[in-house]
């Protein structure tokens, strides 16, 4: 989702210059930095965005300058007027209230939102502006889409190396579970001997009993199974077209809970020790899934 472009336009005695910025999110958040009072120019860009990205913490700049004329921003008297009349409102509010406010210099009243304005007040050279700086905006998003693509190919890679090391895992740990299988029917069948021979009147049946139960607790192959379907899942999503994070995400947690799970039933050294293996290719799965979008 991480990403960066940037563009410059102009025409007429307009020029411009976009800049795009993307950071992981866990959804669509786009923040828009423009002159204020150009009409229709808001819309547009969210519209845009949000048409070519579905993930991610986005943030637009789009900064204007007229050429040879006498500077690209005037005074908005009457935003001023307004912006003057509300600081009125709260200093009479805070007095009323007993509290004494510091007074806003006029650099700070010049730097709020809408005092200053483009040097145009016309509404149709507005509409000008904007449709010229449509294709622009396309550039950059096509730009910015390029840069990601480069990144998310990289990235697809190296989570396709990750989902082979959790196959070769996965297939270690079946190994080492039909091994520890041995040596618990091994260990099963002496913890028997030693209970028959050291109490009376004990049912060799309830015993045996008692002794499946525990061994079906400690089976491991569903988890195993498990593991298996969720790394094809994922090869299937990294081959997918589109926004495939958030489902990358959801797998995470369930390769996670499959692992724990693992390793809580594991008793068994050896198997526990590839149960934290996969534990670790996972954690570093799921840094890298928090960049796909």
């Amino acid at each position: 989702m991480t990403g960066f472009a940037s563009v410059k336009g102009r025409t007429g005695d307009m020029s411009w210059g976009w800049e795009l910025r993307s950071v992981n999110a866990r959804g669509l958040d786009i923040r828009v930095r423009t002159p204020d009072r150009v009409e229709g120019l808001e819309p547009m860009i969210r519209a845009e965005i949000a048409r070519r990205v579905s993930r991610g913490s986005l943030t637009l700049t789009l900064r204007l300058q007229r050429e040879g004329g006498d500077g690209a921003e005037r005074l908005d008297r009457a935003q001023l007027d307004t912006v003057l009349a509300a600081l009125a409102e709260v200093e009479a509010a805070a007095g009323r209230a007993g509290l004494a406010l510091r007074a806003a210099s006029p650099a700070e009243i010049l730097a709020l939102r809408g005092v200053m304005g483009a040097a145009s007040e016309d509404p149709a050279e507005d509409a000008v502006l904007v449709a010229a700086l449509r294709p622009s905006l396309s550039e950059l998003l096509d730009s910015f889409a390029e840069m990601r693509a480069a990144e998310g190919r990289e990235l697809a890679r190296l989570l396709a190396q990750r989902l082979e090391d959790l196959r070769r895992l996965v297939t270690a740990a079946r190994e080492t579970a039909e091994l520890r299988s041995a040596e618990m029917a091994q260990n099963f069948s002496a913890a028997m001997a030693r209970i028959l021979d050291n109490a009376e009147g004990a049912d060799p049946d309830r015993v045996a009993q008692e002794l499946a139960v525990l061994a079906v607790k400690a089976d491991v192959s569903e988890e195993l199974d498990r593991l298996d379907a969720h790394v094809t899942a994922a090869e299937k999503l990294l081959a997918a077209e589109g926004a495939v994070g958030r489902k990358l995400d959801f797998l995470m947690q369930e390769f996670n809970r499959e692992a724990n799970t693992l390793c809580s039933k594991s008793g068994h050294s050896a198997l526990t020790a590839v149960g934290l293996d996969l534990k670790a290719v996972i954690d570093q799965m799921r840094e890298q899934v928090q960049n796909v979008e």
